[in-house]
């Protein structure tokens, strides 16, 4: 495991940020690049970009626009959550909107996902995508999760009148589970005929696991571990995949290392864990036993890099090509990170995990 030092250069930033309330200070000139943790220490996340419209994207017009006419654009994102990443596509749900938005890094496009009739979304929380292409968006208008295939039409709909408040989804092999804030657990169903199985935790009972307001879910690359982030409980649960308990990670504070208001939550190859903080407005990475690495994203180190009212965080291996011109001389990316803001402009940040040099 990656041993890393996280320096008091970064609680000093976090810790600004949580005093600094909504006092206006003037802001230093941005830097070409912005590195988590800053100098004189090791970089090991450059900020690459952000992007809320297809314009953020790049996109130039082409001989054939002029000729056919451009298609109609998208509007930017009002109010996104969660994301996902199929092909060379990313979802992002909007909840003011209430649709999803899809953004073709290949075209450098954007398009809607907006279904109608039985598969019209009202509050698209977040959206998860099987290897096939099918697509599990979480409601919590329609209290339902909703289904669609790899082109976007309308399958079914989980979940009776008032039989849960779905958040999240999580995809196994052969179930799914679905965070449910009415019944504050988490519903494992059978992915082919969607039965109930089983519910997170196992004993609602005992302290051990015990969920209040699970929101984000991920499971590892290994398929072993099921994380939940828990906003009520101001924590990250962790079981294996028949929901016996693990470990939990971090506990109620502000400080790095606790939590205020935790969100989305993701894992990388390595067993990292992301975890985003809505209050405290940072992206906290923990090794595999809850030992906190670093945190990065946060307000008031840089112009560029911070978020604001983060909710979702998805780590990616197979885009990093995209994002390859944004950076820094001399560093190579070994994968990519992506964080939603709520507010702001840069709602949809890019960060790159750096190799060593």
């Amino acid at each position: 495991m990656i041993q890393w030092r996280i320096t008091s250069a970064v609680f000093g930033c976090l810790l600004l940020a949580l005093l600094s309330g909504c006092t206006t200070t003037k802001k230093a000139a941005p830097q070409p690049y912005t590195f988590f943790p800053p100098e004189p220490d090791e970089p090991r996340i450059q900020y690459l970009t952000a992007f809320a419209s297809e314009a953020d994207l790049g996109r130039t017009r082409s001989f054939a626009d002029y000729i056919i006419g451009e298609q109609k654009k998208a509007d930017p994102l009002v109010k996104p959550y969660g994301l996902a990443l199929h092909g060379d596509n990313i979802f992002v749900c909007d909840t003011v909107a209430g649709m999803i938005q899809v953004f073709d890094l290949k075209k450098n496009r954007a398009s809607y996902f907006s279904p109608q009739g039985e598969g019209k979304m009202r509050l698209p929380i977040n959206i998860s995508i099987d290897r096939d292409g099918t697509r599990y968006v979480a409601d919590t208008g329609r209290e339902q999760v909703l289904i669609y295939n790899n082109a976007g039409v309308f399958l079914a709909a989980l979940g009776k009148k008032d039989e849960m408040k779905p958040s999240d989804v999580a995809i196994a092999t052969n179930r799914l589970y679905i965070a449910d804030l009415k019944h504050h657990c988490v519903r494992v169903l059978s992915k082919t005929d969607h039965q109930l199985l089983f519910t997170i935790p196992l004993d609602a009972k005992s302290a051990d696991g015990k969920l209040f307001s699970p929101t984000n879910l991920a499971i590892d690359e290994a398929g072993d571990r099921l994380l939940v982030s828990d906003t009520g409980g101001n924590v990250v649960q962790v079981y294996d995949l028949e929901g016996k308990y693990v470990r939990t990670i971090g506990r109620a504070g502000v400080a790095p290392g606790l939590f205020a208001r935790p969100k989305g939550v993701a894992v990388d190859r390595q067993g990292l864990i992301y975890v985003v903080d809505a209050a405290t407005q940072v992206v906290q990475i923990f090794d595999a036993t809850g030992r906190l690495l670093l945190v990065f994203g946060q307000a008031g180190a840089s112009t560029q890099g911070e978020v604001i009212l983060p909710a979702s965080v998805k780590v990616d291996y197979d885009h990093t090509a995209f994002f390859q011109k944004y950076l820094a001389p001399g560093r190579q990316c070994d994968y990519l990170i992506f964080v939603t803001s709520q507010v702001g402009g840069q709602k949809v940040s890019v960060y790159g995990f750096l190799k060593p040099k």
